[in-house]
């Protein structure tokens, strides 16, 4: 009993240590953002200073930097992608699953190489069809290539295999029901937690994406928000403002913030989700 107590106490100390060094961060970041230049160069302070408005006003009236038309288009690029991503790779892991072809597993394989495979390595390849494509400087191409996503692929497979079994696609066939009928009436809302907790992590991860708005984008009202960041870190040094920095990268993660706070349950049920055999 002593041992299972002594644990407990390491256990926990543990956690709320690692809970600090997590929010310590954040806290830095949001008190920085009320604080301006050159009080931000004296030192780091926990109090919060009188300048959050004057910082805010700032960054939204910087025409350089374009903060709304940044937050716009992130969040089209990383909703879309969310849907994109979830929808047509539950699609993709139904069709690997519920139908027996020769090449099911040569398909299934050929997917799994594509996850291994780097980002960077294509992008010349992927910047080049853009552009013949006439959709250079545009957001379609920051979340149409969401479609083909093999890692959220990867979980959706996992997940069905656990979760869907075949007696039910084929009672619903003898009943008449078409293949599109049959996935988005009785398979998608099996698969629910498993697209909640895709959506989150494509949500953020095309909301945190840099290196391929980078590369298609050069209009500044249509840049992300990771694009208008590194543009304001990058300024002269004569016109670099700290506290216009920390202020546009509190704006930033702030949604990415609510987001986990709002679906956090889903998050942690997810971790079991891919794993869990019947």
């Amino acid at each position: 009993m002593k041992n299972n107590k002594i644990r407990n106490v390491i256990s926990h100390i543990v956690l709320i240590f690692l809970a600090f060094l997590c929010l310590f961060f954040f806290y830095i970041l949001i008190i920085n953002s009320t604080r301006n230049h050159f009080q931000i160069q004296r030192g780091f302070s926990f109090i919060p200073g009188k300048s959050f408005l004057a910082n805010l006003k700032n960054v939204l009236n910087d025409a350089n930097i374009p903060v709304l038309y940044g937050i716009r288009n992130s969040l089209i690029v990383s909703a879309m992608s969310a849907i994109f991503a979830t929808y047509f790779s539950a699609m993709t892991a139904y069709g690997l699953y519920a139908y027996k072809f020769k090449l099911r597993k040569a398909a299934f394989v050929f997917i799994m190489l594509i996850l291994a495979m780097p980002t960077q390595v294509s992008a010349l390849g992927f910047v080049r069809l853009v552009t013949k494509m006439k959709m250079i400087n545009t957001l379609w191409p920051l979340f149409l290539p969401a479609i083909a996503s093999p890692a959220v692929f990867y979980f959706m497979y996992s997940y069905i295999e656990s979760s869907l079994p075949m007696e039910l696609i084929d009672a619903a066939r003898i009943d008449g029901s078409g293949e599109f009928h049959t996935f988005n009436h009785i398979v998608l809302p099996i698969m629910k937690p498993a697209m909640a907790v895709q959506a989150i992590f494509a949500f953020v991860t095309a909301w945190n994406n840099y290196f391929i708005p980078a590369l298609v984008i050069s209009d500044n009202k249509k840049k992300t928000l990771p694009i208008l960041i590194a543009a304001l870190r990058s300024a002269d040094f004569l016109k670099f403002d700290m506290g216009k920095v920390y202020m546009l990268i509190t704006i930033a993660i702030v949604p990415i913030i609510i987001v986990y706070i709002l679906l956090s349950k889903y998050i942690v049920a997810g971790v079991a989700l891919g794993g869990v055999k019947e």
